[in-house]
């Protein structure tokens, strides 16, 4: 009998494993046939004919053509919006799904605002407003176009483990880039001592990065929430560091404040998480960790009154710039002796060491519990590209 058992276990081992492998090379079937249909189709629009048909017919007052034209452009949108859902389904990481929902919506709202652009321009092929209104979303159709290889070839590295060095998030929105009202933009140049200054921040932001990565590496429990918020903290505060190079794919002085304002609500999470921790810690501990809490939500705070401060100007711009990555600098210090802090205490919590929890808190410490599980970051930033280096970096100031 007990032969038999062990012969059944061994076949039913067996079998689970062989269906194992069946379903791994069944989800790089689907995950080639994805990408490929992705990238051909990218690279068919890649000429952006549709669009510079457009423009011609557009400003030619011939109505006729730019409806056969807006017609191409609406399949046009609809192909690229089911590519967006497609690879959203492979993407294989959270980030990265989050990216092609908001690729998807790009798609969705930039395809009629050309549409709607284009067909006012026929109307009045003389307005100087109507032809600039016309390139704005142009211009954010091809961006989103450019962005979208960068996408599949992060999804490719995923996918064959050939990830950098940092995961980067991709998720952030274009503030200001659907809204049909939107001015031109004014490209000013940083003087030699703004770069040098900003690029030190920069420089200081990428060494507390990596030490952030260092210790959650240390860590057994790759999920614990702590840890998640940790990681994408240091995520955010890499793709900072980036743009301070000119390098990176944060595109605009806009989408650095952005992320400036979630990088601050990811901090406000982990307190959150450090606060329900502290409930199961002794007393010395609890008070100190507590204290480093409180010292995270009032940095959160002021990260958070900075990124959503309206400037006009260079010099202001710069300033609020300066102000984000000092702010983000400091509280990624902050990180670096927190995650150690926790670590000890949950080495602790092996060796029995945690102050059990009384019966009548086990409830709330549950609810806690569950209320911090890490969701969905739709938030977390999305990247886009720089095209130029530091030398180059360019503040966007309205006309």
């Amino acid at each position: 009998q007990n032969q038999k058992t062990k012969d059944l276990m061994e076949d039913l081992e067996v079998a689970i494993l062989k269906t194992c492998q069946c379903m791994n090379e069944l989800k790089r079937e689907v995950h080639s046939a994805a990408t490929s249909l992705a990238a051909d189709l990218l690279k068919y629009h890649t000429d952006h004919m549709v669009l510079k048909a457009l423009k011609i017919t557009g400003a030619e007052g011939n109505l006729e053509a730019v409806a056969e034209y807006t017609c191409k452009l609406s399949e046009q949108k609809e192909q690229l919006v089911e590519m967006c859902r497609l690879l959203r389904h492979v993407s294989g990481t959270e980030p990265l799904e989050i990216t092609c929902i908001h690729a998807e919506d790009t798609f969705q709202v930039t395809g009629p605002q050309i549409v709607s652009a284009a067909e006012t321009l026929a109307l009045h092929p003389t307005s100087k407003i109507a032809k600039e209104n016309l390139e704005v979303f142009c211009e954010a159709w091809e961006s989103q176009l450019s962005d979208m290889s960068t996408l599949l070839r992060e999804i490719n590295d995923v996918f064959e483990g050939r990830r950098g060095e940092k995961r980067v998030y991709l998720s952030l929105p274009r503030p200001g880039k659907h809204n049909a009202n939107l001015k031109a933009l004014k490209p000013v140049k940083l003087d030699t001592e703004e770069q040098a200054k900003i690029a030190k921040l920069g420089l200081e932001l990428h060494l507390l990065t990596s030490d952030v990565d260092s210790e959650t590496e240390k860590w057994e429990d790759q999920e614990n929430e702590i840890v998640q918020h940790g990681q994408g903290m240091s995520s955010m505060a890499y793709s900072m560091y980036l743009f301070t190079r000119g390098e990176g794919l944060l595109k605009t002085t806009q989408d650095l404040f952005h992320q400036a304002e979630i990088f601050a609500a990811e901090g406000t999470k982990l307190a959150s998480a450090l606060h329900a921790f502290s409930d199961q810690v002794h007393d010395d501990d609890k008070t100190l960790l507590l204290l480093e809490a409180e010292k995270l939500v009032s940095m959160c705070k002021q990260l958070q009154v900075t990124a959503k401060a309206s400037v006009q100007g260079k010099s202001a711009t710069f300033t609020k710039v300066d102000a984000c990555i000092l702010k983000t600098r400091n509280m990624m210090t902050l990180l670096c002796q927190l995650l150690p802090l926790c670590c000890r205490l949950l080495r602790k919590a092996r060796n029995g060491c945690l102050k059990p929890a009384p019966p009548w808190r086990e409830d709330r410490i549950q609810t806690g519990t569950t209320a911090h599980t890490p969701e969905r970051r739709t938030e977390t930033l999305g990247i886009k590209s720089l095209e130029n280096h530091v030398t180059n970096m360019t503040f966007v100031e309205s006309k």
